[in-house]
């Protein structure tokens, strides 16, 4: 699997950005891709998790209210939509995928997954 983010940049507080995920094609057989963010000097903290199979997704409380995950499979792309953005947001965004489930511990815990992006960076800032 390989996954490669985009999307990332400079906002204002208040703004939206969208940020995509390509994924390679066996990404979307994995149980699970997410959204995981890790501000500077700080830990990576899950967002939001989306099912290829069935296409449900999950929600962090996080930025929940403030952002939708989707899935195009016909482009291998996995998007995140944030809206409202707040200084806070300031974070290294990745992309991973769940491909083992021997692992797996549920859509938000971290160790769930054995794929990752090298991350997009986005800063909140005016």
């Amino acid at each position: 699997v390989q996954l490669g983010e985009s999307g990332g940049g400079v906002v204002q507080p208040g703004g939206s950005l969208r940020l995509s995920c390509a994924a390679s094609g066996d990404a979307f057989s994995s149980i699970a891709l997410a959204w995981v963010r890790q501000p500077l000097g700080k830990s990576r903290e899950g967002i939001s998790a989306i099912y290829p199979p069935v296409t449900s997704s999950y929600l962090g409380d996080l930025m929940k209210g403030r952002i939708s995950i989707s899935l195009d499979k016909a482009k291998n792309m996995m998007y995140l939509q944030m809206n409202d953005l707040k200084p806070e947001d300031t974070a290294m965004y990745y992309c991973a995928s769940a491909g083992r489930t021997d692992i797996w511990a549920g859509p938000l815990k971290l160790g769930s997954y054995n794929s990752w992006g090298r991350g997009t960076r986005v800063t909140v800032s005016s």
